[in-house]
């Protein structure tokens, strides 16, 4: 057994001795496959390269420069073929492109079969150049006015800024057509430039194009007046150009108008010493001669005239609104109500917002600014289209971005500068509780929100009676009634809103009367809460009248909106009617007349007591029992006389027939007189011809029109809610003329 063991050891072993050496003879082969008839057994190995290139094509310009992978530049001066000097490993990516396009002249080469692997020597890169461009231009000369634009082809736009050459920044390819033209003349001064050689196909470069610029020929602007017998008119043109007028016959402009450039010849300022209307035809168009066709018709205006001076004579009518800022014949506000008027210190009207027509014919909010001047409108502010929210930007700090958003029935005012002043009113929805608060200023062609809240339906800040404050704050409201005293602050009194705790959601009715100076509002009298509920309805604090002409601390107008009011010219505060509480807290129209001084209310006329018919008496003749019915919604002024006057509104006439009305009322010393229009309700308006006065001209009634006084107190009244021609309820745009 153990000497098989061993004998097996044996043969292993000897196994193993035979593998082991065949094992390294293989390894000794293996290195002496690797060695190559070198020194000293070095292993070496040998790399292939292939030459990249091709062919141009079309070249006709200089400094063409080609690439290849982002390098390896070489310029081509010449057609045929070309070689870069760098060579590719085979297996190898190559790109060729165009570094430098090739100039004078300018051309454009592309590239075909530029990219690829090399794996043979490459040849058939294409290098294909465009038609060469050239540029064009040439000279200007006589310019000495600023704006002239040339063009050719139709666009390739160049402004030009003095003499001396010029060229286009686009080429042309050989070949093309080259046109130059003026596409705007100079300006300040005006001229007429021409072009020369200005068109023509391209070989070289247009060097030869020839820009002669002249002065313009320039005409006078004139016309005729006829039927002038006042003094004091002032004719305009182009909104500058100011010429008075003396007498009838011919005259013209001091100011000559360049060839070509547009004329607009206005009234600035009608005559007076007797009062007379000019009205303007032929006054507008291009000038291309002397303009002699203007003509001026004078007529004179009779005390308690009317005259129908723009606008519409049938209701609902869209707004023309023209190029913003700049006057025309035809523009005219939309149809509205509840508007806002204020007069500018140049005795200019002006007009924003209210509830109407935009350009569209759509019916909505407004906050279009407009003036009258000239016997034309001008569109200001605002937008044209209806329900546009306000941009109220930093508060107290004027932008011309800022604008209040759309409203009706805000208050309004002019300070003693000629800013205006716009404070409240109501956001157009078919409910009332969107209510503003907020306080703006229109200074220099810019809004500023001066006070108040950005947002909507806010409750008041009372603070203490009499005493003024930062924080005080009147309430959200619509239709509140306001006056300018003779120190130059803005007063409100009433209208529909919020009171100090939001009664009612904001739908009560006020009799709070605030102050605002010095850049703070202070609550002086009335109730600080609606928290009286009326017999008719409505939530609001009844009247406390006392005994008639006798003042007293605990006297107190009642709650009430659309009532009107006049400034006296001891700068009392005086106010009438409106639509609100009596004494016995019935609820609707009132003529109720009171007098606000040295912070006492008096009832002075009127009843205490709401729906009271009108006392006419006989028309022209004061007497101590004639009254104007009651009403809300008239419109009112002080005449320079210190008159108060009132006009229209929704109410009672003499037969105590509820509805719109058109009566025309003086009250002089503590007396009124029925002045004109009719004793009954719903009257249509007679027209007349536009522009001239009649005995027969009537305004119309209606509820409520917004108004001014000019500078030489005549009457306007624009708009409002009443009757057409044809008897039918609508919103008007007629602006109507009357003198006291």
């Amino acid at each position: 057994m153990r000497g098989r063991v061993f004998a097996g050891l044996r043969r292993f072993a000897g196994g193993w001795r035979f593998w082991s050496l065949l094992w390294v003879v293989s390894v000794l082969a293996l290195f002496a496959g690797c060695s190559s008839g070198g020194s000293g057994g070095t292993v070496q190995t040998q790399t292939t390269t292939y030459t990249i290139g091709g062919t141009v094509s079309g070249l006709s310009g200089s400094g063409l420069v080609l690439e290849d992978n982002g390098g390896n530049n070489t310029t081509i001066t010449a057609n045929g073929s070309f070689t870069f000097s760098t060579a590719i490993a085979s297996g190898g990516a190559y790109s060729v492109t165009v570094l430098t396009q090739p100039s004078n002249p300018a051309q454009t080469c592309s590239v075909a079969n530029g990219s690829g692997t090399a794996s043979s020597n490459v040849t058939n890169v294409q290098v294909s150049c465009g038609a060469p461009t050239y540029t064009i231009g040439g000279t200007v000369s006589g310019l000495s006015g600023s704006g002239l634009v040339l063009q050719d082809n139709g666009g390739n736009n160049l402004t030009i800024t003095a003499n001396g050459s010029f060229t286009f920044s686009t080429a042309i390819a050989s070949g093309g057509a080259y046109d130059v033209t003026v596409l705007t003349q100079p300006s300040s001064p005006a001229q007429l430039c021409s072009v020369t050689d200005g068109s023509g196909t391209v070989t070289a470069n247009v060097t030869s194009v020839q820009v002669t610029c002249t002065a313009l020929p320039t005409y006078t602007i004139g016309g005729t007046v006829t039927g002038l017998s006042g003094t004091g008119l002032v004719l305009q043109d182009n909104g500058d150009d100011n010429l008075s007028v003396t007498a009838n016959g011919d005259f013209a402009f001091s100011t000559a108008l360049a060839s070509g450039s547009p004329y607009n010849v206005t009234v600035l300022t009608q005559p007076s010493s007797p009062a007379q209307n000019c009205t303007v035809a032929d006054g507008s168009g291009t000038a291309t001669a002397d303009v002699t066709s203007v003509d001026v018709t004078c007529a004179n205006l009779v005390a308690n005239e009317w005259v129908w001076m723009a606008g519409s004579d049938v209701g609902n009518q869209a707004g023309t609104y023209g190029t913003q800022g700049t006057a025309a014949a035809a523009n005219t506000p939309g149809a509205r109500d509840y508007s806002v008027g204020w007069t500018d210190a140049s005795g200019n009207l002006w007009l924003f917002g209210g509830e109407g027509f935009d350009s569209t014919d759509t019916f909505g909010g407004l906050n279009d600014l407009w003036e009258f001047s000239g016997g034309q409108w001008t569109w200001v502010s605002g937008s044209s289209f209806a329900n546009e929210l306000g941009r109220y930007g930093t508060e107290g700090t004027a932008s011309s971005t800022n604008y209040p958003g759309e409203r009706a029935g805000a208050a309004g005012w002019t300070d003693a500068a000629g800013n205006f002043w716009l404070f409240g009113g109501a956001l157009y929805y078919p409910t009332k509780n969107y209510l503003y608060n907020d306080l703006w200023e229109y200074s220099g062609g810019e809004w500023k929100w001066v006070s108040g809240s950005s947002s909507l339906s806010q409750d008041g800040e009372y603070g203490t009676e009499g005493t003024a404050a930062a924080g005080n704050v009147p309430g959200a409201r619509e239709t509140a009634v306001s006056w300018i005293d003779s120190s130059g602050n803005f007063w409100i009194f009433g209208g529909e809103g919020f009171d100090s705790v939001g009664t009612n959601g904001g739908e009560a009715y006020l009799n709070d009367l605030w102050k605002y100076s010095g850049g703070e509002w202070t609550w002086m009298s009335g109730s600080e809460t609606a928290s009286q509920s009326g017999t008719n309805g409505g939530i609001g604090t009844f009247g406390t009248y006392g005994t008639l002409g006798s003042a007293a601390a605990s006297n107190v107008p009642g709650a009430r909106f659309g009532a009107a009011s006049w400034t006296d010219q001891s700068g009392n505060l005086w106010l009438f009617g409106g639509y609100g509480f009596d004494s016995a807290g019935s609820f609707g129209y009132l003529n109720d007349l009171w007098k606000y001084s040295a912070g006492e209310w008096t009832w002075m006329g009127g009843s205490n007591l709401i729906s009271q018919t009108g006392t006419y008496g006989t028309l022209g003749t004061a007497a101590s029992t004639n009254i104007p019915g009651a009403r809300s919604g008239a419109f009112s002024w002080t005449d320079k006389a210190g008159n108060f006057w009132l006009f229209g509104g929704g109410g009672f006439d003499s037969e105590g027939t509820e509805g719109e009305l058109n009566d025309l009322w003086e009250n002089s010393n503590a007396q009124w007189i029925w002045i004109g229009g009719s004793d009954t309700a719903n009257q249509s308006g007679v027209y007349g011809t536009l522009g001239t006065p009649a005995a027969s001209n009537i305004i119309g009634a209606r509820v409520p029109a917004a108004g001014w006084t000019d500078a030489t107190g005549r009457l306007w009244i624009f708009g409002g809610q009443g009757l057409t021609t044809t008897q039918q309820l609508s919103t008007l745009n007629d602006l109507w003329e009357y003198l006291p």
